[in-house]
């Protein structure tokens, strides 16, 4: 297989029927979800990306620990019906799964057997071509449930029936326009975020009523004319400059903001889009009431690895230095592990390392800016190579903080390189705008590397690293869940493995192979007093084209990982 091949073997057309199908009969007894609810969800239901809005990915059910674990085994499974990449967690709601999958599908299952309610299919346009053709899933309230779709609409569903309540065009999807996020829901508000960076776009967060789908506002993420930021731009660099908000954002509900990653600028070659170019590769703190962006903080500036850094960070009460800070925690595509604080008014910089090597950054200033090595910044004509890879220290797969250890998990990749030759290409709508051809992307391997992929904790509070589990034949390409039975549950690997580690000190407790590579969220749930783990095995996406692309560099790996997902439920054997 070819880079390019490899490049696009995620874009994709697939047409299906519309359909609701009841299969185990009407779901009884379903709890509506409330405001309330999602602030302070009860220990065994999973209605959020990450489960609370602080976006830690913590679960507090210990009945699964580190004594027991090793008894974990599957109770059911259930196939999805589609492949390519499976990135959703369940989602679990007074005893109902609600299951997004690639291809616009949502399947609703009894959480204890497995038995299937109904199953949506939304058809897809023939001529649908993207890079990303999946879900994260599914947001909650009252009655419905909500996808946003990858030909970029927002769709609203009967939460006991699968029927279609309303549906919303966002953008165009033939311009390069789509969603692959699970819709934020706060206090009514159903607020995504667009995709299609590559595709010379300009990115934005907005909201919609959830009882009727009425758009009540947007916020493009690269400010216009008249707006702060826009003198960060030149000429109209701005008006397709990228800046995609294709991640779940995290919320604050005693300040009622929210923050939400920025991905990278366009085309990715920076002198191609002089300045700092806010607010891409950023976090944006927003009001969720009207929109409007409180402050900021940029990772990076004038992005050109394609370095976007659209996975939210985490709120976490930190105690640092001898004081307590309302922290924002970011493991960054950039390498950087940030620490930030946030404030009702302002982001402040408060610490930032290295969690891989990196040639690209000497280090940071005293104001949280990057001071950058210009040898290894792309430009235009000329092949310039850079470490990590244009995947990142971490790409989008989300790292979690355990609430018992006080550490942060990261999912992260070392001894990736890449590079790339910088080239003007004329801006086509609904085309890759890259700023250089998808063949002489690359991807290397260190000479000598022991390992690819990582699990690392970190101590925030301190910068140190706790521990440090490595994966010698395999990238990490998976989110990692905590709970406190001291464990760290993740995927992520080319074997198939789903695994359970210690959480104080990184031993492998358990492992179980599955159907495909895992790419999915795990997450935990409880019924009738069994505590359960849930994840989606089904690889494809980034993870297949980093697949390919070892599999050139001789090094023993090939690029074959059986695709095709399924829907994985442990509990502990009785």
């Amino acid at each position: 297989m070819t880079r390019k091949q490899w490049l696009l073997s995620g874009f994709v057309a697939f047409t299906c029927v519309v359909s609701t199908a009841v299969i185990a009969g009407p779901i009884e007894n379903y709890a509506p979800v409330t405001q309330q609810r999602l602030e302070n969800p009860e220990p065994g239901n999973w209605m959020l990306y990450r489960r609370t809005y602080d976006g830690q990915g913590y679960s507090p059910l210990d009945q699964i620990n580190t004594s027991n674990v090793k008894d974990l085994t599957p109770v059911w499974t259930f196939a999805t019906g589609v492949v390519e990449g499976h990135e959703a967690p369940p989602i679990v709601n007074n005893g109902v799964m609600f299951v997004a999958t690639p291809m616009g599908q949502v399947i609703a299952l009894n959480a204890k057997t497995g038995d299937e309610y109904w199953r949506y299919k939304r058809q897809l346009p023939d001529d649908l071509f993207q890079l990303h053709p999946t879900s994260r899933g599914v947001g909650l309230w009252e009655d419905k449930l909500y996808l946003a779709t990858t030909d970029d609409h927002v769709v609203a569903l009967d939460a006991k029936t699968g029927k279609v309540m309303w549906d919303t065009k966002v953008q165009d999807y033939r311009k390069g326009q789509y969603m692959t996020l699970m819709p934020l829901i706060v206090d009514g508000k159903v607020i995504v975020g667009g995709s299609g960076g590559e595709f010379g776009v300009r990115g934005y967060v907005a909201a919609y009523d959830a009882k009727d789908g009425k758009e009540l506002w947007r916020t493009f993420t690269i400010p216009g004319e008249g707006e702060p930021g826009h003198d960060t731009w030149q000429g109209d660099d701005w008006k397709n400059g990228g800046g995609s908000a294709w991640m779940t954002g995290t919320y604050d509900k005693d300040t009622k903001t929210i923050y939400w990653g920025v991905g990278n600028a366009a085309p990715w070659p920076g002198e191609m889009h002089p300045g700092d170019n806010l607010y891409t590769s950023s976090v944006l703190a927003l009001d969720p009431g009207n929109g409007k962006i409180k402050t900021y903080h940029q990772y990076h500036q004038n992005d050109s690895w394609d370095w976007d850094e659209v996975d939210a960070p985490m709120l976490v009460d930190l105690q640092r230095d001898g004081r307590s800070i309302k922290s924002l925690i970011h493991p960054g595509r950039d390498a950087i592990f940030w620490v930030l604080e946030r404030t009702p008014t302002k982001i402040n910089y408060v610490a930032g390392w290295p969690f891989v090597s990196t040639d690209v950054w000497k280090g940071i200033d005293e104001n949280g800016k990057p001071i950058l090595d210009p040898d290894h910044k792309p430009v235009v004509g000329k092949r310039v190579e850079f470490c990590p890879s244009l995947w990142g220290g971490k790409d989008w797969p989300s790292a979690a903080y355990s609430r018992k250890t006080s550490l942060v998990y990261v999912p992260a990749n070392e001894n990736f390189c890449g590079g790339f030759t910088g080239e003007k290409i004329p801006l086509k709508p609904g085309e890759l705008w890259l700023g250089t051809k998808p063949e002489d992307i690359g991807l290397k391997t260190k000479p000598g590397a022991d390992h690819f992929g990582e699990i690392q904790a970190w101590d925030p509070a301190t910068g140190k690293k706790v521990w440090q589990h490595n994966f010698p034949k395999s990238q990490m390409f998976g989110s990692v869940t905590a709970t406190a039975g001291d464990l760290v549950f993740a995927g992520g690997t080319n074997d198939r493995n789903f695994r359970a580690f210690n959480a104080k000190t990184g031993e492998l407790l358990w492992e179980q192979k599955t159907n495909s590579g895992i790419m999915g969220m795990p997450m935990s749930y409880e019924i009738d007093g069994t505590q359960y783990v849930a994840i989606q095995s089904g690889w494809g996406v980034d993870a297949q084209r980093i697949q390919d692309a070892l599999a050139t560099n001789n090094i023993g790996i090939e690029s074959n990982v059986p695709q095709g997902g399924v829907i994985w439920v442990f509990a502990l054997k009785k």
